[in-house]
């Protein structure tokens, strides 16, 4: 992984972990319908603008019924679940229940393939499971009417994810910048008699609700899909990964500093349980990304070390 990868690594990773923080800020306000309309909206609107500064040909009407799936599973649904959960646990928590996505998908991929999973990936599955079970048996406690649906709404949207991870691995394959501007065409498509039909009263937001939906639509969404797919191009989907194990740091990083979140030590350990399970699903090495680092560090080095010359 070369230096300009990292960069983006880290930067998806800060991304994606604040858009929990402006999901805790926009869904009590507009409800989680309105939201997730208005993100998608703005994310179509700036890679469609992207598309027509880069001249890059799209192609969407071929692939309808896959960008319609991939835009249910990977976008929509997970979006307005964790919209719906933010109203109620926070920023921290949907940050941390999200970081499970790759061990549904390592199950859901086993079940799909009929290919038993192994040792290390089933006790990886358990510690998962255990992390999310410690952090919902002491949250449930603090939190107040609701709070285990949230829970368990953070959850869904975390497999949801898993969901659309196998069903990209088996797809028919779509150049990554289509995919990104095909599944919001979806999801847009979906969320627009949603819209029409939910009962949410229409309310005028306040200037940090705005910020919060400019930023979840054109910077959480939009430009985190250019950075993520060719993170992807880059490097790889595996090493892509890493990007799992940064968006809870961040995520935790940010609910504290610009909301007041607690942070107690059920949430650090329960996450570390989560990350560790997620870990051993997903093959993680840290000596690897640490071997990573280390030979960045000597590639930025060894260039300065050039322009002194």
């Amino acid at each position: 992984m070369d230096s300009s990868s990292l960069y983006r690594l880290f930067a998806l990773s800060a991304i994606w972990g604040a858009s929990f923080l402006f999901v805790k800020i926009g869904a009590p306000v507009l409800g989680p319908v309105m939201l997730i309309f208005w993100r998608v909206l703005l994310a179509m609107a700036f890679l469609l603008l992207v598309a027509v500064v880069m001249k890059r040909r799209l192609i969407l009407l071929k692939h309808w019924k896959h960008f319609l799936m991939f835009g249910f599973f990977g976008t929509a649904l997970p979006f307005l679940l964790f919209a719906y959960a933010a109203s109620t646990i926070s920023a921290s928590m949907l940050s941390i229940l999200n970081a499970t996505s790759p061990i549904w998908a390592a199950g859901l991929s086993a079940a799909w393939t009929r290919q038993p999973l192994s040792p290390k990936s089933l006790l990886g599955l358990g510690l998962g499971l255990g992390g999310v079970a410690l952090l919902a048996g002491v949250e449930s406690m603090h939190l107040p009417s609701g709070g285990v649906l949230a829970i368990f709404s953070g959850l869904a949207a975390a497999f949801s994810y898993g969901l659309a991870t196998v069903y990209a691995n088996h797809a028919e394959a779509v150049d990554p910048f289509s995919n990104a501007v095909g599944s919001v065409i979806g999801a847009l498509a979906i969320m627009t008699p949603l819209l029409w039909v939910s009962s949410t009263p229409w309310v005028m937001p306040t200037p940090q609700v705005m910020f919060a939906v400019f930023a979840l639509g054109v910077v959480c969404s939009g430009v985190a899909f250019l950075l993520y797919f060719r993170l992807v191009s880059d490097v790889g989907p595996a090493p892509a990964l890493t990007v799992t194990f940064l968006i809870p740091v961040f995520g935790i990083l940010w609910g504290v500093i610009f909301l007041g979140e607690s942070v107690g030590w059920h949430t650090l350990v329960g996450s570390l349980i989560v990350l560790a399970g997620t870990a051993l699903v997903t093959g993680f090495s840290l000596k690897a990304f640490n071997n990573s680092l280390c030979s960045t560090k000597n590639t930025i080095h060894n260039n300065k070390n050039g322009d002194n010359q």
